[in-house]
């Protein structure tokens, strides 16, 4: 006994199997998060910044606003203020105004996670033998002179950016995170 479909039913099936599919993926949408990136003074003078900016791009990241500049002693003390009590604070302002940096927001799926892991350890040292492959490894020196600056969190990637790409709100926030 052959089955017989009939032409409503053939034109239902077709509809489920190739229209549905696809509009229910074009539906799904990302959410891009944003974060803050530094090209510190020794990946600039160091000549990093194209390779810099090449493997973040490659790695799917979108450079939403970039500019370059020398910070100024007040700058720095002000964008690191929740370090200031620590050992190291006054050879940070001094590394960090010691030549331009360029800073950068960075976007995609996950940007934060993602950043922190393409960058590597803070120690450059260390990034050098457990992450070989991280910016870190291929241009940092040192604890301090580590190429480059990742936000931590999206309370701190919100902060960062807004200090330095919305200057109407950066003086009065302050807020903990541990990455230099």
């Amino acid at each position: 006994m052959a089955l017989r479909f009939g032409p409503c039913f053939v034109m239902c099936l077709l509809l489920c199997v190739l229209i549905f599919p696809l509009r229910s993926s074009a539906n799904v949408d990302t959410i891009k998060e944003k974060t803050l990136a530094i090209i510190k003074p020794d990946g600039v003078n160091g000549n990093y910044v194209d390779v810099i900016k090449k493997t973040i791009l490659g790695s799917s990241f979108s450079i939403t606003q970039e500019m370059q500049l020398q910070l100024n002693v007040n700058t720095v003390k002000s964008f690191y203020a929740e370090h200031a009590s620590k050992s190291f604070f006054s050879g940070l302002v001094q590394y960090m105004t010691s030549g331009p940096v360029v800073i950068m927001v960075l976007e995609k799926e996950n940007a934060i996670a993602d950043w922190r892991a393409l960058i590597g350890p803070t120690d450059a040292n260390i990034a050098k033998v457990t992450h070989p492959k991280s910016v870190r490894a291929f241009c940092g020196l040192d604890l301090q002179r580590n190429c480059v600056h990742g936000s931590d969190s999206p309370q701190s990637a919100a902060r960062e950016i807004s200090f330095f790409f919305e200057k109407s709100s950066s003086a009065a926030i302050v807020s903990q995170h541990d990455e230099l």
